[in-house]
């Protein structure tokens, strides 16, 4: 069925704004993407009207959101076919549940231990595990990138050896729209006995994502780019992987026993979520799975491709741009640059024009190296942009390289 863009436009609110004098084209969907007010009315009913702290309440209140928030958990599970509620661990975001694995994992880090990554992953996806190459001697490889963005897979094959105790690999980059073999990575690793992440904080809204699948030990997504809330995530982790892994933070619900001269620790995912949870949002998250779970996933790559193509093509008759990444079944993000031009001249020339892109190294710093610059612009693409947007950015990018050059 094909999909009614005007009609799911009509549920953001904020698409109907005007900046600087012009309707706006939201074209900065991989740093966060907008609310439907779907996702914002169940919040706001939820604390209006059954609001209370999650678990140790006995009275309706507490009992109705507990249930809710719950039910989010399970939503989650759903959505990338986990195989129970309890293998979802609730984040403040993507960057959160990396961290937390990687201090789980601190105590069983020795000297010489290795960790593989991708040139192109996000700094959330590289700096925890520089706190183990610090603190524990760990040392961090990096897999080679192909000339179309793609990881080259012969020399992550090369690069596994007896010491690799973990892979952690953004499942799509958020520069280039790279999308790993997912399956093909974990099978390799698994195969040299190391443990498997995937960042899925891009992938989570524009694949179909299978965990059980993929047969990953660590799965990442968070909300705030699924057309959910900010402050939540999850990290999806396999029962016997939760089971090896230390708590990440101490407190409330995370326990089962505390004594003066010892604690023993709640089973999963309670283990993970000391404190009061971030309820709301949580709640926000599961509705916004519900929300995009209505339309068709494929319709929505196919819709979201040919509106990266018709910029792409366009782009290409630009003098002076470069685009970066054109790895086969790449996500509907376009970085490029044009010489002579700063990129963050090109975004703030073309928000006088009320279209919003990103530019700067996207928390890519090692990406950037490799491909030879410090920053890019970026559009990226979402399933209620339309044709509309793609040309006022086209637009006004001509207009701004005549005023640049």
């Amino acid at each position: 069925m094909p999909l009614d863009i005007e009609a799911i436009r009509s549920q953001f609110p904020i698409l109907r704004r005007e900046v600087n004098g012009r309707p706006l084209a939201y074209l900065d969907n991989a740093a966060s993407a907008q609310k439907p007010d779907r996702v914002l009315d169940k919040m706001s009913e939820q604390a209006r009207t059954a609001y209370a702290n999650v678990h140790r309440g006995l009275h309706t209140l507490a009992n109705e959101t507990t249930e809710a928030y719950e039910g989010a958990r399970s939503k989650v599970q759903h959505f990338i076919n986990a195989p129970s509620p309890e293998t979802i661990i609730f984040t403040k975001g993507g960057t959160e549940a990396i961290n937390l694995v990687a201090a789980g994992l601190a105590a069983d880090i020795s000297p010489g231990d290795e960790i593989i990554l991708s040139v192109y992953e996000h700094h959330s996806n590289i700096v925890p595990w520089h706190f183990l190459r610090e603190r524990h001697g760990a040392v961090l490889k990096w897999a080679p990138l192909l000339e179309d963005g793609s990881i080259d897979m012969d020399a992550f094959r090369e690069m596994l050896g007896p010491r690799t105790r973990m892979v952690a690999i953004g499942h799509m980059s958020n520069v280039l729209g790279t999308v790993s073999d997912a399956k093909e990575i974990t099978a390799l690793a698994h195969e040299a006995g190391a443990q498997v992440l995937f960042d899925g904080c891009q992938a989570g809204v524009h694949l179909d994502i299978d965990v059980q699948d993929i047969d990953c030990d660590f799965y990442v997504l968070t909300a705030h780019k699924i057309y959910g809330p900010t402050g939540i995530g999850a990290l999806y982790g396999k029962p016997e992987a939760l089971k090896r892994l230390r708590p990440y933070q101490g407190g409330g619900e995370m326990i089962e026993i505390v004594e003066t001269d010892r604690v023993t620790y709640n089973e999963a995912p309670h283990k993970f979520e000391a404190g009061t949870p971030p309820i709301l949002q949580a709640i926000g998250f599961g509705e916004a799975i519900d929300w995009l779970s209505q339309f068709d996933k494929q319709a929505i790559r196919d819709h979201e491709h040919a509106l990266y193509a018709r910029a792409s093509s366009e782009l290409a008759k630009v003098n002076g741009l470069t685009e970066f990444g054109h790895a086969p079944g790449k996500g509907p993000i376009l970085s490029f640059s044009i010489e002579g031009i700063h990129p963050h001249d090109i975004a703030q020339l073309l928000d006088r024009y009320g279209v919003a892109v990103r530019a700067g190294h996207h928390c890519a710093q090692p990406l950037m190296t490799h491909l030879g610059t410090t920053a890019t612009a970026r559009a990226s693409f979402a399933v209620y942009n339309n044709d509309a947007d793609v040309d006022a950015f086209i637009e006004a990018l001509h207009k701004a390289r005549g005023m640049l050059l």
